[in-house]
């Protein structure tokens, strides 16, 4: 896949190699669980979903995530897991699936919420706002 889905259009071969995000093609999970530190709205009483994806599209010195999103912590996992994820977070009483620095994945994500068809939950697009109009697209109606 070449990769232009945030602003920077690296075009990178993400199957070959990573992107400046710092990925290649599978998406990368940091972390997934019930945040329940989040902004009150978005976290309610039983917690966000939340999803940590590795790398970033914009590579803030300053990152709070920095272990996460310069260092690439986390695991390469299928597209079907992913789907799995979005599903185990919703069973444990999840109000959302907090999709955190999602834009390098925007396509993965957008196939995994697709396998997901007994998801009723809403998804938080929680980005660095580093975001093309493209790729905003693809995430239309999530």
């Amino acid at each position: 896949m070449i990769c232009s889905y945030c602003p920077r259009k690296c075009n990178a071969d993400r199957q070959l190699s990573a992107g400046f995000c710092g990925m290649g093609e599978l998406p990368v999970v940091a972390k997934a669980f019930l945040h329940q530190w989040e902004e009150p709205c978005i976290s309610g009483s039983r917690g966000s979903g939340t999803v940590f994806f590795s790398g970033c599209n914009l590579k803030c010195d300053y990152c709070q995530n920095y272990h996460i999103s310069h260092e690439n912590y986390g695991r390469a996992i299928s597209i079907e897991k992913l789907s799995e994820v979005f599903m185990k977070l919703q069973g444990k009483g999840a109000h959302n699936i907090n999709l955190v620095t999602p834009t390098h994945f925007n396509g993965q994500i957008r196939a995994a919420l697709e396998c997901s068809g007994d998801l009723k939950i809403p998804v938080v697009y929680n980005s660095n706002g580093y975001d093309s109009l493209e790729s905003l697209r693809i995430m239309n109606g999530t």
